[in-house]
């Protein structure tokens, strides 16, 4: 018989069920699920090692939870995925506002009921998707949105006096009674308010206006909060930290290859994108790259945090900018220019926060501040490193293409100029092709044209030509010929 056909107090007594608290399921759930190998939480990249071994120690301690870091740190998807970890179905009495065990009930509603009716009680079966409640803590939240309080139309319609408990109305805390709270952005919560959740962490009961009302809630809280909050607008207060079991520092992607797929997985993309734009695995690497960069850019105020959703957002970007210029060029495939890179600006400047000089220096030069120093940093991985310092006339492996800009008037390439016109443009520079048969002889043939822009824009970077932005593209140069001609 499946257990969620019991209809009555009186089948569930006689079945095998056994009642347990909320901690007591997440533990043994997650017991089971370490024994059999399988994934705690799945699609959480970089914190195996870190996050989540710290995560599972907590559920297995039984503690409530405080996940600490910047902003997209997965603080709340954790915090959601910790719904598989409960049991499928649990009974509540039919009826109840806060989900009352049928075998410990808490509420008035819930014990007159089974007084009253004894094995004819009727139960209702709740699946784990709906024992999850989420807040996001803002100023304006009150003790009655969280708790409760008196509810003076409830007390006129059944003409109850203030006195009488059955005037509550429960706020959300008490409905989430035998689910998992989660309090986001916690130190945003005004003090007063953090003091009234004291004794429902200590001793799981809550207290409403003056009523002697002891209520013992079972819970799961898990909080999340930014620590550049602690400065900026608000603070945990020592008591309430005290009560939280375990507080868990959250950090960025460590690596690129660990960024690279949380992009991958999160960018919401069209199917007709994903089959018509090709992507070099190298554009993800610039791609990545520019959020590391700008984790440690003078520019911008790191404490703030570079959320990952930077990537995802610029990612979007990046490909709707490839798909807009097919569209207008009547075209069915392309593939991802480093010149597209421009189109991933706006998702650049709303995503970061600057300090003054970066103020002064204005948003959109930062950003291209950061797609320069990404292609700079990874430059050295695909062609021979250019020393800062080189002796005068030394020989250069770039002396091919630097002549070839010295010797001709430059060239120009379009934004949105075709794919045929595109690579003609670029194949026009044969020694590009010379330095990628040298270095990058294995390269896929669908990847070259990517690198041989990648190699204008690199030398670029390290000065060895000139890059000038006009509305419709670019032209580079040799830096010597472009200073000349500006005299």
């Amino acid at each position: 018989m499946q257990i969620q056909k019991i209809k009555t107090l009186g089948e569930l007594l006689r079945s095998d069920y056994k009642s347990k608290s909320i901690k007591d399921e997440l533990r043994d759930n997650l017991i089971q699920k370490i024994k059999n190998k399988e994934t705690t939480f799945e699609g959480i990249h970089g914190y195996e090692s870190t996050v989540i071994p710290e995560l599972e120690r907590a559920i297995l301690s039984r503690h409530n939870i405080n996940l600490l870091g910047l902003r997209g740190q997965a603080k709340t998807r954790l915090a959601r995925q910790m719904v598989n970890l409960l049991d499928e179905w649990i009974p509540a009495v039919k009826g109840s506002e806060i989900n009352d065990d049928p075998l410990n009930p808490i509420s008035r509603y819930a014990k007159k009921a089974i007084e009253e009716y004894a094995d004819d009680t009727r139960i209702v079966w709740v699946h784990r998707s709906e024992r999850f409640y989420e807040k996001l803590a803002t100023p304006d939240v009150t003790v009655a949105d969280l708790i409760g309080d008196v509810d003076p139309i409830k007390a006129a319609n059944l003409k109850l006096s203030y006195a009488d408990d059955r005037v509550i109305h429960y706020g959300m805390i008490p409905r989430a009674n035998r689910s998992i709270f989660v309090i986001n952005e916690l130190p945003d919560l005004q003090a007063r308010i953090q003091v009234a959740l004291f004794n429902i962490l200590q001793e799981g009961d809550i207290q409403i206006r003056g009523f002697k009302l002891r209520l013992p809630l079972d819970l799961q809280f898990i909080f999340t909060a930014n620590p550049e909050d602690y400065t900026n607008r608000g603070s945990i207060v020592t008591p309430l930290k005290d009560r939280i079991g375990s507080q868990i520092l959250t950090h960025y992607p460590e690596t690129i290859e660990v960024a690279k797929k949380i992009t991958k997985q999160e960018a919401k993309l069209e199917e007709e994108q994903k089959s018509n734009i090709y992507v070099s695995e190298m554009v993800y690497d610039v791609l990545e790259q520019i959020g590391f960069e700008a984790r440690n850019s003078e520019y911008i105020d790191n404490k703030s945090g570079i959320s990952a959703r930077l990537s995802i957002s610029a990612f979007e970007n990046l490909m709707s900018t490839a798909e807009r210029r097919m569209l207008r060029n009547g075209e069915s495939k392309t593939s991802i220019r480093l010149s597209d890179f421009m189109g991933v600006i706006p998702a650049i400047t709303g995503k970061v926060e600057l300090v003054y000089e970066g103020e002064q220096e204005g948003a959109a030069y930062v950003a291209h501040q950061l797609i320069g120093s990404a292609i700079k940093t990874i430059f050295p991985q695909y062609f021979p490193k250019i020393d800062k310092l080189e002796r005068p006339n030394a020989p250069s492996p770039y002396d091919g293409v630097v002549t070839w800009f010295f010797e001709g008037s430059g060239f120009e390439l379009l934004d949105d100029v075709s794919d045929e016109d595109y690579k003609k443009t670029l194949n026009d520079i044969k020694p590009l092709e010379d330095l990628i048969q040298k270095h990058q002889a294995d390269i896929n043939k669908e990847d070259a044209y990517f690198l041989k822009e990648f190699l204008l824009w690199g030398l670029v970077e390290f000065k060895k030509l000139s890059k000038h932005r006009f509305t419709e593209g670019y032209q580079f140069k040799d830096p010597y010929g472009s200073y000349i001609s500006g005299l």
